[in-house]
């Protein structure tokens, strides 16, 4: 590929179309569905298991002449000849007695199948423990053979070292390059890894060096524009620059996350600005924001976390800022402030939202549990969370660049991936990325015992119920997982689990560093793990010896999820590859699941029948909880919704100015 070439490909993305609208998103949510027709799974599944039977006779085939028909498919693929769908069984089959030779492991026939429905531009959804990981490769395969760049996503640093390690010598038996990007990487290391056939990195590594590769190449993003430019004027090239050496194919594993869960807010890049100013105001906002009575001075709206100042709330920020100079003369501006202050005292809790490291505050992923250190939130927010913690505050950023995961994951020109939980969301995966969900069967039955919920009225009786239940499990020697939804609960739990006089795994966004190690030992006889929503995903919990006859691991959920979909993935911690196992999930009206998305009346039928042990109390509260996450995840899909329009509609409005700050 000529120089010229390269620096064409460097940039050139597909512009997604805009989402359709009325009768024509029913029109298209109907192909969607026939997209994912029973008879598509049953062709592709008698097509696996044919794939399956062949590659066993390649057992006795010779590495060279295995090697050497590899050869022959890249050259196949890279030029992109006529046939390529005709030898695609074969290829298969080869990479199957491939990671037999390389790895110990041949790849089952569900398995083969969700790699050929990848590889079809499909959603697998694939149960956990399942084998992901190898699935993902042979599609990977096919796509590095083409010479165009292949990129892994995966939900973390750590799983993509992992990933690109173990699976390499399948890779390098077929004559494909990997490399991986992770956050602690400089540029020159990221850029040379970015020019492997397949790369292994996180959503948030790859949109950001998108973004700052844009914002170096500036108002020549388009690559004709830049093509011209270059072929005009040689001297000036500014790809050498690029770390990234384009977009193409992109596999995204544990897509509900990384595609619905971490899409509600859009990746910025930024610097910081001085403005003493801001911080001198967000510091007095505080102040009078201590003052404040609430139901009396402001009304806190719980479903939507926003803050309504009342008459008298607004009478007295004009009684306390009488006397303030410059930006608290704006009546607007003012309440803006005080609001704001309010907002991160309402509902940016510490050890939830955020924690404390030396001194500063860390945001905390609220989907994966993990820090987020160098980021900060927006338009003030960070400054009055800081001010409320009185801790120094740090200067506000300026945005240079901004966009939506949904916006960047549809400029690849070929989008694929797998996850455990997609059905839920198979709706917004095919009118958002034209992704259809494709389920794929088990290679074993699951046995997993799924008891119904336990729900409470009082948050400590729900409590002292968990910790009676470890204890039980514990002392019959099963392991078990407990799922929290904060810091500060998992540190709860672990305390009053170490007061009983038993020895405790925590695993959370402050106590992270050996998760592999933790979660990967959670199986064994007696091991009691507490984890945030992190639970190691990604990581297989092998069963200790004599486990599964004692009835496997114990799968606890202390609170209910504002998705029904990470509930199931802390479910599917257990009972995987037909190991027995169970889950059982706990609830009190008190949570703040419950409290944001259940209306008033429900939540005082339901403790009124709960507290007096009524007949089906138990019943209609699981019903109540269900349509509170129902309406949970119609306000986060809303929200996804709202930033791909407010994304879309600044990418039309700045198009002709050639601003950076939105592509």
């Amino acid at each position: 590929m000529t120089s010229l070439s390269r620096n064409y490909w460097s940039t050139r993305i597909l512009f997604p179309e805009k989402l359709y609208q009325g009768l024509d998103r029913v029109t298209h949510s109907l192909l969607g569905l026939s997209r994912r027709r029973p008879g598509i799974l049953q062709k592709m599944h008698q097509e696996a298991e044919h794939i399956a039977e062949l590659s066993l006779t390649f057992q006795h085939v010779s590495d060279r002449r295995l090697r050497d028909r590899l050869d022959e498919f890249k050259v196949l693929f890279r030029r992109q000849k006529n046939g390529r769908e005709e030898v695609l069984p074969e290829a298969f089959a080869i990479m199957t007695e491939a990671a037999y030779r390389t790895l110990g492991m041949r790849p089952y026939p569900v398995q083969i199948l969700g790699a050929m429905a990848m590889y079809h531009g499909y959603l697998a959804e694939m149960s956990t423990g399942e084998g992901k990981t190898l699935t993902a490769c042979l599609p990977a395969i096919l796509a590095g053979w083409s010479g165009r760049p292949c990129h892994i996503i995966t939900v973390n640093d750590y799983l993509a070292g992992r990933d690109a390690n173990e699976m390499k010598p399948l890779y390098t038996y077929c004559g494909v390059k990997t490399g991986v990007v992770t956050s602690a990487m400089d540029p020159a290391e990221r850029s040379k890894n970015y020019r492997q056939d397949v790369v292994y990195t996180t959503s948030k590594e790859i949109l950001a060096d998108f973004l700052r590769d844009r914002l170096k190449i500036g108002i020549c993003h388009q690559p004709s524009r830049r093509l011209l430019r270059q072929m005009r004027h040689p001297g000036n090239a500014r790809s050498d620059a690029l770390v990234m050496r384009g977009l193409d194919t992109v596999i995204v594993d544990e897509a509900d996350s990384v595609l619905i869960d971490e899409a509600v807010t859009p990746l910025i890049i930024s610097q910081s600005q001085e403005n003493k100013g801001l911080l001198l105001a967000c510091s007095r906002a505080d102040r009078i924001a201590q003052s404040f009575v609430r139901d009396e001075d402001y009304q806190a709206v719980m479903k939507y976390r926003e803050v309504n100042l009342t008459e008298a709330g607004r009478d007295k920020i004009e009684a306390l800022s009488a006397t303030l100079p410059g930006i608290w003369r704006g009546t607007s501006r003012r309440e803006e402030l005080v609001v704001q202050a309010l907002t991160a005292r309402e509902f940016y809790q510490r050890d939830k939202q955020y924690v404390i490291q030396e001194d500063k505050v860390v945001i905390v992923d609220e989907f994966t549990g993990r820090l987020m250190p160098n980021r900060t939130w927006r338009q003030g927010m960070h400054q009055a969370v800081e001010a409320c913690e009185q801790l120094e505050m740090s200067d506000p950023s300026e945005t240079l660049a901004r966009l939506s995961f949904q916006r960047f994951f549809r400029f690849f020109r070929k989008l694929s991936g797998m996850t455990g939980t997609g059905c839920e969301a198979a709706g917004e995966f095919w009118q958002i990325y034209r992704l259809p969900v494709l389920t794929i069967p088990n290679h074993r039955p699951c046995q997993r015992v799924l008891s119904p919920d336990r729900i409470f009225v009082d948050e400590e009786q729900k409590w002292r119920a968990i910790v009676e239940d470890i204890d039980h499990c514990h002392a019959s020697g099963r392991p078990v997982l407990v799922g929290t939804r904060s810091v500060k609960m998992s540190e709860k739990l672990a305390e009053m689990l170490t007061e009983k006089g038993l020895s405790v795994n925590l695993l959370n966004a402050v106590r992270h560093q050996e998760e592999a190690r933790i979660v990967a030992a959670a199986g064994a006889p007696g091991a009691l793990t507490i984890s945030t929503n992190m639970a190691g995903r990604g990581t297989d919990i092998k069963l200790g010896q004599g486990v599964a006859e004692l009835g496997g691991l114990h799968v606890i959920a202390t609170e209910k999820n504002e998705s029904g979909r990470i509930d199931r993935q802390l479910f599917g911690r257990c009972a995987r590859q037909g190991d027995p196992g169970s889950a059982l999930a706990y609830a009190c009206v008190s949570d703040e699941l419950f409290q944001r998305f259940a209306t008033v009346p429900v939540r005082k039928v339901v403790t009124a029948a709960i507290s007096k042990g009524s007949p089906g109390a138990q019943k209609l509260a699981e019903k109540s909880i269900a349509r509170a996450q129902r309406s949970a995840e119609r306000l986060a899909s809303r929200q996804r919704s709202g930033i791909l329009k407010m994304d879309t509609w600044l990418a039309d409005a700045l198009s002709f100015t050639g601003s950076n700050v939105d592509f």
